[in-house]
């Protein structure tokens, strides 16, 4: 387990559940949390067998955004304690990137602010039908910034603007329409359908999965030759692992 019981981790089989676990605070990010979060993300590579992350939150919520007491922390901190804060942030959502194996948010419940950031910055966001999401910093004085780093990658310039300068919760739905999230399930089902989604990385290359994942993300500000440039070298990596020679064994055992 990770130092703290504010995050829960579990492996059950191929998949990796990691549990924000603050539910009478509706799983609010404190800096223990934060620390525990990043903690679990990390055993999360040393896990062979792994093939997803499934990041759920305790109780109705998924998460509400940053704790009471961290904001009032916040509000009267120096510049250089506030600096220090936010890099621990920052080094959260470089993290789930980092991380080999999707990172799928579960959200149930409300997804706000911080804790709207933290699905955003997960590779996959699955829905309950209920689940309502917003940024809604700015009706505090509040910037969601680094946030936007993964929601104006997201969403259209037009759209990003509206949900942080607005403040505005929106429906799972309509999160959906605008390709903030992927999947909507009904909230009876939501626990075993979002499962089955993240055993369907059981089906594919893991090897295959995490080289795609990390070019994803590595192309972001490329020209198109350079992405093209390093598609020819993860194209060459991916011809050389065992996962792909073991998967043409299986296509010529067919014929």
């Amino acid at each position: 387990m990770p130092a703290s019981d504010t995050v829960l981790y579990e492996v059950i089989g191929s998949l990796a559940r990691i549990t924000l676990n603050r539910p009478e605070k509706r799983n609010a990010l404190n800096d223990e949390l934060v620390a525990a979060l990043k903690d679990a993300l990390r055993r999360v590579d040393n896990e062979r067998d792994v093939r997803a992350v499934i990041l759920a939150g305790a109780g109705a919520d998924f998460c509400s955004g940053a704790d009471l007491k961290k904001l009032q922390k916040i509000s009267t901190a120096s510049v250089a304690d506030n600096l220090e804060d936010a890099l621990a942030l920052m080094e959260l959502f470089n993290l789930i990137r980092q991380v080999r194996v999707p990172v799928i948010a579960a959200v149930k419940g409300r997804a706000l602010a911080g804790g709207c950031g933290l699905a955003t910055a997960c590779d996959l966001v699955l829905a309950a039908r209920s689940a309502r999401f917003g940024y809604p910093e700015v009706r505090i004085g509040f910037v969601p910034a680094m946030v936007m780093a993964m929601l104006r990658r997201n969403v259209s310039e037009k759209r990003a603007f509206e949900l942080v300068t607005l403040g505005s919760e929106i429906t799972a739905e309509e999160a959906l329409t605008l390709g903030l999230i992927n999947r909507v399930f009904d909230d009876k089902q939501f626990d075993d359908q979002v499962e089955a989604f993240a055993r369907l990385f059981e089906k594919v290359s893991r090897s295959a999965v995490s080289l795609s994942k990390k070019l994803i993300y590595q192309i972001d500000e490329m020209t198109f030759e350079d992405a093209l440039q390093t598609g020819v070298d993860v194209n060459v990596t991916a011809r050389m692992s065992e996962d792909y020679r073991g998967g043409i064994e299986k296509l010529l055992s067919r014929d």
